[in-house]
């Protein structure tokens, strides 16, 4: 029974794969391979010219290839998250700050989730995107979709639930209870994903998405027993006919990889009131790996991104597939343009070899012995002169190059090979040169929006209740999220895309240097604002000026203190101060009248300090007349 159920998984698979085989000339598994040759160089795969002619090659399949994954890619983006059917409006916004403090402190308020609620949860999850995708270095995983999509026509970014990973929080004031799990990704090759549908571009639309996996035996045999599944149909397989890895380089395995062909399916369950939810199953060729489980989920964790569209068609195409006619005609005639200079400038060389039975070297010095007649001197060694070679084939290679560069887009403006005039012409003729990408960009946000909806939908449904790590103003704080209480919530994500160009980030710089100069905005917040890697350890910069901050708000805070106090003494009236205090007084702050006043009579004594508490204020004051009396 359970090899029942894993053959029509896998008959499933194998009927995609036979179809993606089908497309093309050469199906995708066979152009990709190609595909990627001609784009990392290795143009002349299989040729065989001998020894003597140069196979040289002039790669401009990669040079478009690059400009335009740099174009799309290049431009740093930002997620903001928010919830459809809770505004976020300035009368909450005095709330929110209430709640912000609340979260940040470890306590769930009480009742539903209000709006200031779901608004402070929503920002902090916009920030906590950053978070994560620098602990899965999203940022590579951007670059291998790009290229992945280039060279094969379609990326296909997989996020799943890793339930090893450690994430250092406690589910206990203790720190007995880890709390474990935390989502994970990677690019998958478009070689071994199966969509159900094939006619079908839209992901969420599928009846499945199957992806596939070469693994070792003993670590599927290990995932099997863990879900209580029997072994012993899980075996070795070989390289199976149907799953190929992706590239040259692993179309051949180890002679003695004991690796196994195992398949995941993704499908959609819908409950009753048509609200669908992903399971999955895992299984090889003979057995059940991981029988069916709920991954509690309401979107395929399948994020697609496609070079070109081809309609009724659910895997895109690569352009590198109709620019090889244009590289091998380009490489052929590079090739024989050097090959005809060589033979110019070094024709080669016939000698009589009655004459000269020794043959001779290239050393230039060296002298060869002729034994005959002026005449068989004359015929001893001569050059063949090479054919002819015009002069406009000579320029053939760099004209042709550039019309392919050019009909591609990679245009001297593009590829920044122009002086402009100024900083404006600069702008104007890059918008003009890139205005073609727009719509590979707005594909590429597109997939990276369904990224940030799919970990969204992982952090509601398998979070539970734990703590979020969030960037307060460079300060690392940790906020309770209780997902529970979001859960039925319909979150959406936006995206949005910064400049990315050296001419935008010196403008930056500049902007931020006139605010600062202007004192609209404060050192910290320069240095905070400042793109990365302009000044080295601007943390320990940044530190170090909120440490003199919060001292000088320290002191700032006491002072205010101290004067508050003394306003809220009452005031000292003359009567109030009696002798032996303004004695005291005269004392400590100039002994020489207190000696003069202590020489005096005592009816002068009493007059002269009489006149001094009539000159006090809030401490006896000395009276500068009657000590120039005394």
């Amino acid at each position: 029974m359970i090899k029942l159920k894993a053959e029509q998984i896998w008959s499933e698979y194998e009927a995609g794969q036979q179809y993606k085989n089908s497309i093309g000339d050469k199906g995708i598994h066979d152009q990709a391979r190609i595909n990627e040759r001609f784009f990392v160089g290795d143009q002349w795969h299989g040729v065989n010219a001998g020894n003597e002619k140069p196979l040289t090659r002039r790669n401009i399949i990669k040079r478009i290839g690059e400009y335009k994954m740099a174009t799309i890619g290049s431009a740093p983006i930002a997620v903001n998250y928010s919830a459809e059917g809770v505004p976020d409006t300035s009368d909450i916004e005095d709330n929110k700050t209430a709640v912000r403090e609340q979260l940040m402190g470890g306590e769930v308020p009480k009742g539903s989730a209000s709006d200031a609620e779901v608004s402070v949860v929503m920002n902090a999850l916009t920030n906590y995107f950053k978070i994560t995708a620098e602990r899965l270095k999203y940022d590579d995983k951007k670059d291998q979709l790009l290229r992945n999509a280039y060279i094969s026509g379609t990326g296909i970014l997989y996020t799943y639930w890793d339930s090893d990973i450690r994430t250092g929080l406690y589910a206990d004031e203790g720190r007995t209870a880890p709390i474990k799990g935390d989502i994970n990704c990677e690019v998958l090759d478009i070689e071994n994903v199966v969509f159900g549908d094939p006619n079908n571009e839209e992901v969420e639309s599928q009846p499945y998405i199957i992806i596939a996996r070469r693994m070792d035996v003993e670590a599927v045999k290990r995932e099997a027993e863990k879900y209580g599944q029997p072994v012993e149909y899980i075996v070795p397989d070989g390289q199976n006919g149907f799953y190929r890895n992706a590239g040259d380089r692993g179309e051949d395995e180890p002679a003695d990889s004991k690796r196994v062909t195992v398949i995941t399916k993704l499908y959609k369950k819908y409950d009753d009131n048509g609200i669908a939810t992903i399971w999955g199953k895992t299984v090889t060729e003979n057995a059940v790996v991981r029988p069916e489980w709920n991954l509690l989920i309401h979107r395929y964790p399948i994020a697609k991104y496609i070079w070109e569209r081809r309609r009724s068609c659910a895997y895109g195409d690569s352009e590198i597939t109709y620019q090889i006619p244009n590289q091998i005609a380009l490489n052929q005639a590079h090739s024989i343009s050097v090959w005809a200079m060589q033979n110019t400038g070094m024709p080669k060389t016939v000698i009589n070899g009655d004459l000269i039975p020794d043959g001779i070297s290239n050393d230039p010095a060296e002298v060869v012995k002729i034994y005959g007649s002026a005449e068989d001197m004359m015929s001893a060694i001569r050059y063949v002169a090479p054919p002819n070679y015009g002069a406009a084939f000579i320029n053939f290679t760099d004209a042709f190059a550039q019309n392919v560069l050019m009909d591609n887009g990679a245009n001297d403006a593009a590829l920044g090979n122009f002086r402009p005039d100024n900083a404006t012409a600069i702008v104007q003729a890059r918008e003009a040169a890139i205005a073609p990408m727009q719509m590979y960009q707005n594909r590429f946000y597109s997939a990276n929006e369904d990224v940030a909806r799919i970990w969204a939908d992982f952090w509601i449904t398998m979070y539970g209740k734990r703590s979020i790590k969030v960037n307060d103003g460079g300060n690392i704080r940790y906020m309770v999220f209780d997902a529970q209480r979001y859960r039925d919530l319909v979150i959406t994500a936006r995206i949005d895309v910064g400049a990315s160009t050296l001419w935008s980030e010196a403008v930056s710089i500049s902007n931020l240097g006139n605010l600062l100069m202007s004192q609209q905005i404060s050192f910290i917040e320069y240095l905070e604002r400042l793109p990365k890697g302009l000044i080295p350890d601007v943390g320990g910069l940044l530190n170090s000026r909120k440490e003199q901050a919060a001292a000088q708000h320290q002191a700032m805070v006491q002072q205010q203190d101290m004067m508050q106090q003394a306003a809220a003494q009452p005031e000292v009236t003359p009567d109030q101060i009696g002798d032996e205090e303004v004695l005291e007084y005269i004392k400590q702050t100039n002994p020489e009248v207190y000696e003069k006043l202590m020489s005096l009579p005592p009816e002068d004594q009493q007059r002269a300090m009489a006149m001094m508490r009539n000159g006090a204020g809030s401490a006896p004051v000395q009276n500068e007349n009657m000590v120039g009396d005394l």
